[in-house]
């Protein structure tokens, strides 16, 4: 995983801030995916749910692991190797080929945060409130960083530093081995995966605020009110973020300004967004509990096209090439045409899906809610 690591000049002057533009900050687009590697909750450190990896229009069931517990955490692919937790409280490692398992790690309690890898080491946290740092060639132990609460949020990462949030209503900064480095405390649990832009962290909460907070020194450059709980995480490209809300909206913020460009509400259907949304120039895809996978255009949020999937959606979408990924509750899983919204191939689990898609090298991979683990791809 490639991060821009040039430095975002900002100004605050009578408590504005003010930055350049994003592509004049990096110089590159800091959200485009590698197909190789798929090694964060939503695929890159702006969470934007994209893969460029291709998969076959029809893709095939090529193998399936049974974990000793239901999976609610997203699975992580690494250099050709599977991370997945479960509610059985161990982090697995597969080979993304097989399916062979590698190695198990206990966490302390059962596990519902997706996995993080970088640089060999894989990052989780667990429901007793320890975030654990695992070395991915022995499946052994690094480190443990102990917080007061439940740790849902997945990590994500700047240069030599780890950020995720907890229950305890804190957003954590260590360092490569495990020293604190700050805290924020918000006003309620931090469930969401922060995500990076630039130099900060954009991390939204059960409080109703998204904060911008300066990665360097913990400092809450900036707030926005979302109006609502919010668990989801903010999926950033450009210069905004696109996240969907328990006041049953999808949301449009100016980063800059740290205020709202657009809101979008279904004109008929009112549910809340547990999912993540997963965002290109041309589209975003919302999944709610309303049943409903909605496109959106990223400039107003005017809708492009709704699918009605007839189950509530808990799982974030994937995007990979023309097609958007969707796993459901009542265990199918899903390609839409990114055009159209019409399904062009399903697959029946019987189970149901809570945990979101990781797509690459080929292949998908997705873990259910009765603990087996499916990879789809080429045979």
């Amino acid at each position: 995983m490639r991060y821009c690591f040039r430095a975002l000049i900002s100004l605050l002057i009578l408590n504005t801030w003010v930055s350049p533009s994003f592509d004049e900050l990096c110089g590159q687009d800091l959200a485009r995916p590698q197909a190789n590697d798929w090694p964060i909750f939503r695929g890159n450190a702006q969470l934007t749910g994209v893969s460029a990896s291709s998969l076959p229009e029809q893709p095939e069931l090529l193998w399936t692991f049974e974990a000793r517990g239901d999976i609610e955490g997203s699975p992580v692919i690494s250099e050709g190797i599977i991370y997945a937790t479960a509610l059985d409280s161990l982090l697995y490692a597969l080979d993304l080929h097989s399916g062979k398992l590698k190695w198990k790690y206990p966490a302390l309690a059962e596990t519902k945060a997706s996995p993080a890898v970088s640089n060999g080491i894989v990052y989780f946290g667990d429901e007793a409130g320890a975030f654990h740092a695992v070395d991915i060639a022995t499946g052994k132990r690094k480190w443990l960083f102990q917080t007061d609460a439940g740790v849902i949020s997945s990590a994500n990462f700047y240069q030599d530093r780890v950020l995720f949030g907890s229950y305890d209503n804190h957003l954590y900064c260590l360092d490569a081995n495990g020293k604190l480095l700050w805290k924020l405390e918000t006003d309620g649990y931090i469930h969401a995966t922060p995500t990076i832009f630039g130099e900060f962290a954009v991390v939204a909460g059960c409080d109703g605020y998204f904060r911008i907070v300066r990665i360097r020194d913990g400092v809450e450059i900036k707030q926005a009110q979302a109006g609502a709980y919010v668990a989801a995480s903010a999926a950033v490209l450009g210069e905004r973020a696109y996240v969907g809300t328990f006041g049953n909206r999808v949301m449009c913020l100016d980063l800059n300004s740290a205020s709202v460009v657009w809101e979008y509400d279904h004109p008929q259907r009112d549910f809340p967004f547990f999912a993540s949304a997963a965002v290109t120039n041309e589209i975003v895809i919302a999944c709610g509990r309303d049943k409903i996978v909605h496109a959106l255009n990223p400039q107003d949020g005017k809708a492009l096209w709704t699918h009605s999937a007839k189950t509530k959606i808990e799982a974030s979408p994937v995007i990979a090439g023309n097609r958007v990924f969707v796993a459901v509750a009542n265990g199918d899983l899903l390609a839409l045409d990114l055009k159209t919204g019409k399904v062009n191939w399903q697959f029946e689990s019987g189970s149901s899906f809570v945990a979101s898609p990781a797509v690459a090298q080929g292949k998908l991979v997705i873990g259910s809610t009765d603990g087996v683990i499916y990879c789809f791809g080429g045979k």
